[in-house]
């Protein structure tokens, strides 16, 4: 088979005829925040509301998500040399902002990367946008909003679009604008992805070419698991999904 790599800058990238691609591809789901211990609170509890003012954008994380992007700097460090991201694009949340650079300053002080390794913002790795059911619990969606609820029911999280707000398939779309940079920008080079579950959850359907029914089988993506993807005969292919095993 004809060998479709060149070395640019010391770097393997495909050459003319095949597709530039990150060398490694590792995407997380930001520590748990403050928003993910209410909303699990309210939804064992049929709550009608969580006890947040502040916008979607704007949630920290909790104590514990803070250790899980401790633990995620600290899985980074282990990685093979070849392996570890010497990049890294972030959704500009707070809550991914923390992430990224708590596992940033994690893996700097293992010597791992270079202190001061920049961070990529890139608002199309953000969250779902929810539109009128922003910040609603399940319970406040069935008693104010019945008729969205059943609609949520009867298309499915893939195609449901919220007022004002985004389904699967529009948070896909992002998604395939951000594969198309990283192809342009990060050829040959290891990348780490900060973002969000849906958006994480579409990585997989994009580039694992997965349909509904696969999807909706997967459970959700947990908190600051490790993703991977490898670039292997003109595209990246999946080596780990949704792994937790190097949080304590």
């Amino acid at each position: 088979m004809t060998d479709l790599t060149t070395v640019r800058n010391g770097h393997r990238t495909q050459a003319d005829g095949g597709r530039r691609l990150p060398s490694v591809l590792i995407a997380t789901r930001h520590g748990e925040s403050t928003a993910n211990v209410e909303f699990r609170h309210a939804d064992a509890t049929g709550a009608l509301t969580v006890p947040i003012t502040c916008r979607d954008a704007d949630i920290p994380l909790s104590l514990r998500g803070q250790a899980q992007a401790t633990d995620l700097g600290r899985w980074w460090g282990a990685l093979p040399p070849a392996d570890r991201p010497r990049s890294v694009w972030c959704s500009p949340y707070v809550r991914t902002a923390e992430t990224a650079r708590i596992a940033l300053a994690q893996a700097s002080g293992l010597g791992a990367v270079p202190v001061g390794l920049p961070i990529r913002w890139d608002e199309r790795l953000r969250d779902r946008e929810l539109g009128v059911l922003e910040m609603l619990t399940k319970a406040a969606i069935e008693r104010d909003h019945p008729a969205e609820a059943e609609r949520r029911r009867r298309m499915g999280e893939l195609y449901y679009r919220p007022p004002g707000g985004e389904s699967w398939l529009d948070v896909a779309l992002r998604v395939r604008g951000v594969l198309r940079d990283l192809g342009e920008e990060e050829a040959g080079r290891p990348v780490l992805l900060v973002a969000h579950d849906c958006t994480v959850l579409m990585l997989r359907h994009v580039l694992d070419r997965l349909g509904e029914e696969e999807l909706l089988a997967l459970p959700p993506v947990a908190n600051c698991s490790a993703s991977v993807w490898r670039a292997r005969e003109g595209r990246l292919r999946p080596t780990a999904w949704n792994e937790t095993e190097h949080l304590s």
